[in-house]
């Protein structure tokens, strides 16, 4: 069998129509908007905002988002027109397989894992923190920690045993996620509609409390007084990556996972109404709407708190600790933001595990996993097998892990796929020339050039240790394949007659 065997766009476009054997087409322009504006805002917004500002990019943290979303739209451009043109669900998967063949195909649907099922488990372990804030610790330590993590609280000290709040999120939204796609878009909208608007308020009620001088110098000087951590060490701002266009280029790579679920609109696209004209809109539109609202954000947030404030009271707490502090007599809103924190991380991981069954769905159908990943529900035609098994594996996660150990990988598993998705645009370009592209990236080869470029320096400025723990997923997933796809492969052991270019023409 040839590692890079590609599965043509005869095959591809060959796929069954709708019926009881394929996923239902119910979702509209709209659903596809929301779905990415809610696997979009979530953590990065609340959590990665402060965190990037305090150590590494100050104000200039509004410039961080810019690169991000820059490199973010280069990809976002090439993902659509994949999609307007192959709308097949598997994202940059099924992109793969068509030009740069199955191995590759595997590599990044194995990547596409650490997006998506680590996201959502990461994503279900903060839900948890936040939840039990909301319900003022109510829930004892043990049930809503990992056996990894410890605290001494009131001078006892309490051992976690499993993380029950994160388990339940996840139950529910695969509950939903079961019972049908069209419902789960729609409670993703409201749940976009609510918390979009809690963002705005916060927008509109901290402007008037942006002070001037927290804006002021825009870069962190490689001079800039030591911050203080929590613990009482110190924090040096004179490392290249912690100060100036260094400190923003770092800052770029950390609020990257701000960005992360956009990309997830495609792999939506078999259940799209019209998914040519749609996943475009779907893709680009909540990209510049998150975008907006982000620079909007990480304008006032450290407009009204200075950066070296968020290295001791950062990450969950940094947004109530910038209200608390400096927005007097608006101390309701840091509940609101909790909630909307809440609500965030809620359609984040219903996005993300909407994601990876789908991902899933299409490489099961290829061969590549086992078929039941790719078993519909006889009702509700949804890959409810796979929705099952996911929830065991990310609850497994989400209950006994920390998040810290998921790291970045998350980052990196994604700007993998991008960088490959903007290889294939290029090579799709030079091998089918002639294909009707509903919607086409514009100026190719320099907007992907520029989207490898950019992600690629995303990648690199993340921790060596992010690096290596990625490399070790890949070699784990190309054991995986050597002694279970590239046996299977339904493409690459076929016996039968295929569909030609000239067949899928004919049609």
């Amino acid at each position: 069998m040839k590692l890079f065997v590609k599965k043509s766009l005869a095959q591809l476009m060959a796929t069954p129509e709708e019926g009881a054997s394929t996923l239902k087409r119910t979702l509209g322009a709209g659903n596809l908007i929301a779905l990415g504006i809610g696997a979009i805002i979530g953590a990065g917004l609340f959590v990665r905002t402060a965190a990037a500002a305090g150590a590494h990019a100050g104000p200039a943290v509004t410039l961080s988002f810019i690169i991000a979303a820059v490199g973010c739209a280069f990809a976002g451009l090439c993902y659509a027109e994949f999609a307007s043109i192959i709308p097949i669900a598997g994202s940059a998967y099924t992109y793969a397989y068509a030009t740069m063949g199955e191995i590759v195909a595997w590599i990044i649907g194995w990547a596409l894992v650490l997006e998506y099922a680590l996201g959502a488990a990461t994503v279900s372990i903060s839900w948890s923190e936040y939840a039990n804030n909301l319900l003022g610790h109510r829930i004892p330590f043990e049930w809503c920690h990992s056996p990894m993590e410890s605290a001494i609280i009131n001078g006892v000290s309490h051992t976690g045993v499993i993380n029950l709040p994160a388990l339940l999120i996840l139950l529910l939204l695969s509950l939903l996620l079961i019972k049908g796609t069209q419902e789960s878009a729609t409670v993703n909208t409201v749940i976009v509609v609510i918390k979009v608007t809690i963002v705005l308020v916060f927008i509109a009620i901290g402007w008037q409390f942006i002070n001037p001088a927290h804006h002021t110098p825009y870069l962190i000087p490689a001079n800039a007084p030591d911050a203080t951590l929590p613990d009482g060490t110190k924090y040096s701002y004179l490392p290249f990556f912690n100060h100036g266009w260094g400190g923003v280029l770092t800052g770029a790579g950390i609020v990257f996972f701000a960005f992360i679920g956009f990309d997830a609109v495609s792999t939506a696209a078999q259940e799209a109404k019209n998914p040519k004209r749609d996943m475009p809109i779907g893709i680009l539109g909540s990209l510049v709407v998150c975008t907006i609202l982000y620079i909007l954000f990480s304008w006032v947030l450290t407009g009204v708190a200075p950066y070296q404030d968020f290295m001791h009271a950062g990450k969950e707490a940094s947004v109530a600790y910038a209200i608390s502090q400096y927005m007097h007599h608006y101390e309701w809103l840091s509940t609101l933001v909790t909630v909307a924190i809440l609500m965030g991380f809620s359609s984040v991981i219903l996005v993300m595990l909407l994601g990876q069954s789908r991902v899933f769905y299409t490489m099961s159908t290829d061969g590549l996993l086992p078929k039941v990943f790719s078993d519909l529900h006889p009702k509700f035609r949804t890959p409810y097998k796979s929705n099952m098994i996911l929830f065991v594996f990310v609850g497994l996660f989400a209950a006994f892990l920390p998040s810290s150990v998921a790291g970045d990988l998350t980052s990196i598993g994604t700007l993998f796929a991008f960088v490959l998705v903007c290889i294939g645009v290029m090579l799709l370009r030079r091998t089918n020339p002639e294909l009707v592209r509903p919607f086409k990236t514009p100026l190719v080869p320099l907007v992907p050039i520029l989207g490898i470029l950019i992600c690629s320096a995303m990648i690199i400025s993340l921790p060596l240790e992010t690096q290596l723990s990625a490399l070790a997923w890949m070699i784990i997933g190309l054991i995986i394949y050597f002694t279970y796809s590239r046996g299977n492969s339904k493409l690459g052991n076929v016996s039968d007659v295929l569909p030609t270019a000239s067949d899928f023409e004919k049609k």
